[in-house]
């Protein structure tokens, strides 16, 4: 059966430095014609980074949509032409005080696929270690946080942790290490 909308039209409702929020008219595959409401966004980048004590490198920032502060992997929007591993390395240097030699794409994935086109790279960190010389964007304020496997199976056990790129890299840190 072919699924597939195709885009008859689009009217920018948004332009922003980063996203652009559009209307399209679409033609369904059964010859009708509906409108979606369509967030563009460059994509971005997550890191699972693990200590050689075998804690999960996480961060704590307030996230103004949710209105509360978030427990999450380090992550960060893409660069125009940026590679996305590069990202992944970038946001953690940027966000924790830990680097990392290199990381491997672990799974890419829609964040919001219903509205939104952000695709997400899950990269695991290796070799991982204390030594970043980076600082957070001006409008970015985190926290460090350590975790070890228990301290995670609980937080998740308490939904303590509500981000779903968080949720996923946890969960494949703990089903596969």
């Amino acid at each position: 059966m072919d699924l597939k909308e195709t885009r008859l039209s689009g009217e920018p409702i948004y332009q922003g430095s980063f996203i652009t929020i559009s209307r399209d008219q679409v033609r369904l595959p059964n010859g009708n014609e509906s409108s979606r409401i369509v967030i563009r966004h460059p994509g971005a980048a997550c890191i699972l980074a693990v200590t050689d004590n075998d804690e999960v490198v996480l961060v704590r920032q307030w996230r103004y949509a949710a209105d509360q502060a978030i427990l999450e992997l380090p992550a960060g929007k893409l660069d125009k032409g940026e590679d996305p591993a590069e990202c992944a390395l970038r946001e953690l240097a940027e966000e924790t005080p830990y680097t990392a030699d290199k990381v491997k794409l672990l799974h890419t994935f829609y964040t919001a696929v219903g509205f939104c086109d952000e695709k997400m790279y899950l990269y695991q960190a290796e070799g991982v270690r204390l030594g970043s010389t980076l600082s957070n964007d001006e409008d970015e304020i985190t926290e460090t946080v350590l975790m070890s496997r228990e301290a995670v199976k609980q937080a998740l056990q308490n939904n303590e942790i509500q981000d779903g790129k968080t949720l996923a890299g946890l969960q494949y840190w703990l089903l596969n290490s």
